[in-house]
């Protein structure tokens, strides 16, 4: 336990002497009411799914800051996927960079749902968002639909072993896509190199007061936010202690320290089996789309093969490190589009989800 979750951890039991458990309950809700409110979320899918359905398993794909900035128009036997700029971050991810990456994940997860439960069909992506148009067929066994309500970003410390070669070329399988470049860094002095590419985007990140504030917008620090929100970093789901909002304010305000955050992230990487650069080979819209079904179906190989993946995205988010990024993956000129790391370890919370009614237009 580092300082700032001991001091955290203390302000914590503060609270709870001061307000009795039972305030202490209602002022942060209940664990075990968001792990039912996350199963049902992630229940099995139907045999005969309806578009509610399909779309519930679409929204379960990774997507930045947990905004989800999608929805979802259907039309006969069309769904389309739209972006939602009401759900832009627009400090992180002024170009809207990630939020297409994010749709593109979803319009993944959904392709994959849907052809495995007999609803194959085209997916088509332009600069304006997806379409999936359905057809009638025969399911389709596929590793990856299985992996779907599984899938998770575990923000922890793995245990460093390296990968077997037959899974990286597994996750490389499973992530070709014309257009798209990944590479793999796997041996530990380029490893090396990337941690200080994050940490460095790590500090310039945490020492801009805009950055900081966008983000505090969208931490929910207890399940009780999370569900009511259905949106946003569950501090749970990052081993973060679980805290009244008002007091998780003022402890991410007293001791939330680039300091301390680099270490961490630099223990993170450290641990890592390999890290994942992902790269399109143009940058606008579609291509970011593209990457995102990209990135999807190697967190869902991820997943089947039991590895953990997170995000360590903050040298492709400030813009002056991704030169040397793209550099280091050997794709001198591209734009860096996502970086992950991937290795064996444990399994944190499940991030929150809003209703699929929320998301249909």
């Amino acid at each position: 336990m580092n300082r700032r979750n001991l001091l955290l951890g203390a302000g914590a039991l503060a609270v709870a002497g001061g307000a009795g458990v039972a305030g202490w309950r209602a002022s942060v809700g209940s664990v075990a009411d968001y792990d039912r409110y996350s199963d049902r979320l992630r229940a099995a899918m139907p045999p005969d799914p309806a578009m509610a359905d399909l779309i519930r398993y679409a929204t379960l794909a990774a997507n930045g800051h947990n905004t989800q900035p999608w929805r979802f128009r259907i039309k006969g036997e069309t769904i389309d996927i739209l972006p939602d700029l009401s759900r832009r971050t627009p400090v992180v991810d002024p170009d809207d960079h990630h939020l297409f990456v994010s749709l593109g994940c979803a319009a993944e997860n959904l392709r994959i749902a849907a052809t495995a439960t007999g609803r194959p069909g085209a997916l088509s992506i332009d600069d304006a968002g997806a379409r999936y148009v359905f057809d009638r067929g025969s399911a389709r066994t596929d590793p990856l639909f299985a992996a779907i309500p599984a899938r998770r970003c575990s923000r922890t410390l793995y245990d460093g072993r390296p990968v077997p070669n037959s899974d990286l070329e597994t996750l490389r399988r499973a992530t070709d896509t014309p257009g798209v470049r990944l590479v793999l860094l796997t041996d530990r002095p380029r490893i090396d190199q990337a941690r200080d590419l994050v940490v460095a985007g790590n500090e310039a990140q945490m020492t801009d007061p805009a950055f900081m504030a966008e983000l505090k917008r969208w931490l929910r620090f207890n399940p009780g936010d999370a569900m009511r929100t259905g949106d946003g970093l569950y501090s749970a789901a990052s081993g973060s202690p679980i805290l009244p909002a008002g007091l998780g304010g003022i402890a991410f305000d007293r001791f939330f320290a680039a300091a301390a955050e680099n270490e961490k992230y630099a223990r993170q990487i450290d641990s890592s089996s390999g890290l994942a650069v992902f790269l399109a080979e143009r940058a606008d819209p579609a291509h970011w789309m593209t990457v995102g079904r990209a990135c999807q179906r190697f967190m869902l190989a991820a997943t089947a093969l039991d590895l953990r993946c997170a995000f360590v995205n903050q040298p492709v988010e400030v813009a002056g490190l991704r030169p040397a990024l793209a550099d280091l993956a050997g794709e001198a000129g591209l734009r860096p589009d996502l970086v992950l790391r991937f290795g064996r370890g444990p399994v944190l919370p499940f991030a929150p989800r809003r209703p699929v009614a929320a998301v249909i237009v």
